[in-house]
């Protein structure tokens, strides 16, 4: 039987494997509940800023029947506060956001700071790394990265951003180019820290928001450029990307990832259709993961499977308040598929 690590490996090789893996990230896309931090005993917001209890979190997920990866960090915003963003860590049931953005427009990008991996959560997040690549257990280590777009909104107001992508176009590229330029070095140094594979979600980034044209012209290159900077160092590359992608499907043919992961209000088999040099990765519903009984949950992660999905996953990150019981009906759903 093969492992977790060899399964997700194979499948992002496009090699034939005995059954779907099932992951859930990290990063934007958090596995972490209050119900497995009651069982644990690690919890947030400690396990934010501490790399120990950061990582026996991480590890926790899997030894609870939970996902079959690693996947840290359990949140979306340590490339932002680490350029200079101001961050709430939340508490036991929240996750960290940012509440103040160090530049008003993206002509001021050059007061950002540069990500050091030597020192805040992006140092706390290496540090766990290792941890439980020390363990040697065969599953897969998720490496996390906030995706350009999304870091760029975290650190100027949102709107503003946006409107300045036609307002200030040249600028609006230096800046998504030096926050690539630093997700690049915190991408790498999360894979040369013991990461197996790397997923990027820009959830900012939607063809909904964006619309195809700056969808090409501020997605594709970025992405595509931190995805082949980092294609030596890891076994594989996931983007995720949020919303509806109906309008951006010739655009994702031209990202160079492994496998695209998307949301529960994309169909599977339009993804299929359209989506064609791609692991397809996805797509149960969050919303029923945290409300829906163990039954239900089992019977919509068979429904994505039979529609074809490569990968089972989350459509999103896991709400907080969802069970463990019901993260494991959809993890045995796959097992069950041998």
């Amino acid at each position: 039987m093969l492992t977790p690590k060899e399964r997700l490996n194979l499948v992002l090789k496009n090699k034939p494997v005995d059954r779907p893996p099932c992951i859930c990230p990290g990063g934007m896309m958090n596995m972490v509940t209050e119900n497995l931090m009651d069982i644990s005993g690690f919890k947030w917001p400690k396990a934010h800023t501490n790399p120990e209890i950061m990582a026996n979190l991480a590890l926790s997920v899997y030894e609870e029947g939970g996902f079959e990866n690693f996947g840290i960090p359990f949140c979306m915003t340590i490339e932002a506060e680490a350029m200079g963003a101001t961050v709430d860590l939340g508490n036991k049931i929240t996750e960290p956001r940012v509440i103040k953005y160090p530049i008003n427009s993206v002509d001021q990008w050059r007061d950002l700071k540069k990500i050091d991996l030597n020192k805040g959560r992006e140092k706390v997040v290496l540090d766990a790394i290792k941890i439980i690549k020390e363990k040697e257990l065969p599953v897969p280590i998720m490496a996390n990265l906030t995706g350009p777009v999304s870091v760029a909104s975290s650190l100027m107001e949102p709107m503003c951003f946006y409107k300045e992508l036609f307002k200030k176009k040249q600028e609006a590229h230096r800046f998504i180019n030096f926050v690539t330029d630093n997700l690049i070095e915190f991408g790498k140094a999360q894979l040369l820290a013991g990461a197996n594979v790397i997923t990027i979600a820009d959830p900012s980034g939607t063809g909904e928001i964006l619309g195809p044209k700056l969808f090409r012209e501020f997605m594709i290159p970025y992405l595509n450029r931190i995805i082949d900077e980092l294609k030596d160092y890891t076994d594989g590359t996931i983007i995720h990307i949020c919303g509806k992608l109906k309008s951006i499907y010739k655009e994702l043919n031209e990202l160079n990832s492994n496998a695209i992961s998307f949301d529960s209000i994309t169909s599977v088999t339009q993804v299929i259709k359209n989506v064609d040099n791609k692991a397809i990765m996805g797509n149960v519903s969050t919303l029923s993961i945290q409300n829906s009984t163990p039954k239900e949950v089992e019977k919509l992660a068979n429904t994505c499977m039979n529609l074809g999905v490569d990968i089972l996953s989350p459509a999103c990150g896991i709400g907080t308040k969802s069970s463990m019981e019901n993260i494991r009906a959809m993890v045995n759903a796959a097992k069950k598929r041998i």
